[in-house]
């Protein structure tokens, strides 16, 4: 009796869970973001496309300085949200955009997606709001994208800032086997709330979890139980090629301006290390040795070390991430 007691409440539970996920539209249609969102529209490769972004003037007297972040592969513009307020408290202008094919921006079908035009894509952006020097600030994905933007216009930036970055070996070259469209594809379209919180949790938290982290967990997930969820997977896949096949790595030592590189050690990210042979497997992520080694080949490098975080120091840690943050920007 007990044993069918519990297995109804298990058949009637998860599917409570899942009708609790909500829906969101393929560009984020019914999320709230932290700040006022705006649409940058322009052309690229052809196509008229959208580029959602929140524009967040300094709360109090400006220091004359703009921070620009970009998010990473599994987050948006909005997960900036907990960082915004101390940049804009300290006299920062804070420029936070959603890259095309992800969150609020459009996805176009037949887009070519690499760094250096997500680069260009940012840098119209900016020139539309009549900025011309940045502090670029970039998280997992974004790191990658920040890093090939500094390269492409070194004189705008006047400090880096990568936090757990990806891109920091070269999967690929290692012995990860590369995919195929069609099976980033497929992995994606099964992507759901389950999947999501097991992997933040043991990636991006260090296997801690707290209530308010499932806002996260709901805006990804939100976007796959709504009615474009093929779109959204279909431009991940497409996001996911570039990031396998578009190493940054061979890059770090032409860096020529300050550098703050910020890692929570308890990161183990690797991408598709799932498919990686266990021996190799075991060595993919590995950010305390990967922290250290590229700061060694970044010029003019400061590394700070989070302990006890993982991949997402920003969101598990903010009061701490914040003042390491603040203490390492340029004055």
């Amino acid at each position: 009796m007990s044993k069918w007691l519990a297995a109804l409440i298990v058949s009637v539970s998860l599917p409570l869970f899942a009708a609790e996920t909500p829906s969101y539209g393929p560009q984020l249609q019914g999320f709230e973001y932290p700040y006022p969102a705006q649409n940058f529209a322009f052309e690229s490769q052809g196509e008229q496309v959208q580029m959602g972004y929140m524009d967040i003037k300094p709360s109090d007297a400006s220091n004359g300085r703009t921070v620009v972040l970009l998010h990473g592969k599994n987050f948006c513009g909005a997960t900036w949200g907990g960082t915004i307020k101390p940049l804009s408290d300290a006299g920062y202008r804070v420029i936070a955009p959603d890259q095309i094919g992800f969150c609020r921006s459009s996805k176009p079908e037949h887009y070519r997606y690499t760094f250096e035009q997500l680069a260009q894509n940012t840098n119209s952006l900016l020139t539309h709001l009549g900025i011309d020097h940045v502090i670029v600030l970039g998280h997992s994905m974004g790191g990658m994208l920040a890093t090939r933007f500094a390269l492409m216009y070194p004189q705008q930036v006047d400090q880096l800032v990568l936090v757990n970055p990806i891109g920091l070996e070269d999967w690929k070259a290692k012995g990860v086997p590369a995919l195929t469209f069609e099976q980033w594809y497929a992995r994606d379209l099964k992507t759901n709330a389950d999947s999501i919180r097991k992997y933040q949790q043991a990636t991006y938290y260090a296997n801690e979890w707290r209530p308010e982290f499932d806002h996260w967990v709901d805006m990804q997930a939100g976007m796959y139980n709504g009615t474009g969820r093929e779109e959204v997977a279909h431009a991940s896949a497409q996001t996911y090629e570039m990031i396998f096949n578009q190493p940054v790595f061979y890059a770090f030592e032409n860096l020529k301006m300050p550098t703050l590189l910020m890692i929570g050690q308890k990161d183990n990210t690797a991408i598709a290390k799932d498919l990686a042979p266990e021996a190799l497997r075991k060595t993919l992520g590995n950010y305390p040795e990967l922290g250290k080694a590229v700061a060694k080949r970044i010029p003019h490098a400061t590394l700070v070390e989070f302990e006890t975080l993982g991949h997402a120091p920003q969101i598990q840690d903010p009061e701490h991430f914040n003042k390491a943050l603040i203490d390492g920007l340029l004055d």
